[in-house]
Formats: C-alpha cells, sequence, structure tokens
C-alpha cells in the first residue's frame, strides 16, 4: 500500500525519474519496471504510461513465482 501511495504522487515523465526514486528498479522494454517488495521477498512487474500518467500492474508475485514468468510479456491480471 506504501508503494501505490507514493505512485500516485508521482510524475514519471521518464524512465530516469523512476530510477531517481526507486534505485532498485529494473527499467524493461515495451515501457515495463520491475520493482523489489518487502526486503526482495516480491516482485512487481507493471507497464508505464508515460505521456498518460498511468501505472498498469502486469504482475505481483514472490521472487520465486517472479522467475518462472517473463516479465517482458506476463499479464497477470
Amino acid at each position: 500500500m506504501a508503494w501505490c501511495d507514493e505512485v500516485k504522487k508521482a510524475r514519471w515523465a521518464r524512465p530516469s525519474d523512476i530510477k531517481a526514486q526507486y534505485a532498485s528498479a529494473s527499467i524493461l522494454k515495451s515501457r515495463r519496471v520491475v520493482f523489489n517488495l518487502k526486503g526482495n521477498d516480491y516482485r512487481l512487474i507493471v507497464a508505464v504510461a508515460y505521456n498518460m500518467g498511468f501505472v498498469y500492474v502486469k504482475f505481483v508475485g514472490t521472487h520465486a513465482e517472479f522467475d518462472a514468468v517473463d516479465a517482458n510479456t506476463v499479464e497477470q491480471f
């Protein structure tokens, strides 16, 4: 929930804006970003529509579950 609150306030215009706020985030192709949550116990994959200010959740799972998906194409929700 803390991450959601932070993202609602964020104004990311480009991937470097995300990296400035979350240094451990991994920027992928197709506007996707991987975040480490709860001390890297969980992974969150989102797609960011920078021009509209929207963040679409594509996957939330444990580190082990993350290892079983393709972060560039997964569509969990």
